[in-house]
């Protein structure tokens, strides 16, 4: 369908679909370069420099970004299949949480600083709403409606 100057009604939404799919594409990898190659400092190298406590941050932050990285990638799956605005909020919210939950833990883990402690919650809750997003999509593909 198109307006009266032409323009299909999916014109713009499909272009944000691809601005937001390529940028969770992106986040992703490198996100999931970042996951690797610090977890195999972290396992070779950082031992012999950081504390236990530090070392499981850092695994903990790794976890959680290379969990969210794979998850990204499917969330731009979707958004270059169909897009929708609670889609491209989560992968915005993944990225968010990734970078206040990992890289909260990571800058604790190695400055030691208590206060870099209070970003993790604060990431933690940006994963969840990436995941209600996910749940708010569900819900709409069944509903004929979109989100």
């Amino acid at each position: 369908m198109t307006d009266e100057t032409g323009v299909s009604e999916r014109g713009p939404r499909r272009a944000t679909g691809r601005r937001a799919a390529r940028f969770a594409i992106l986040f992703a990898g490198c996100s999931g370069f970042i996951t690797v190659a610090l977890g195999a400092w972290a396992a070779h190298g950082l031992a012999r420099q950081l504390d236990a406590v530090a070392l499981a941050w850092i695994d903990t932050g790794l976890r959680y970004q290379g969990l969210h990285a794979v998850a990204l990638i499917g969330v731009a799956g979707l958004l270059a299949i169909r897009p929708a605005r609670a889609l491209a909020v989560a992968a915005l919210a993944f990225a968010l949480g990734t970078l206040l939950f990992s890289g909260g833990l990571y800058a604790l883990a190695f400055t030691g600083l208590r206060p870099l402690a209070h970003l993790t919650p604060v990431g933690g809750l940006a994963f969840l709403a990436g995941w209600a997003g996910i749940c708010w999509y569900g819900i709409g593909l069944g509903s004929g409606k979109e989100r």
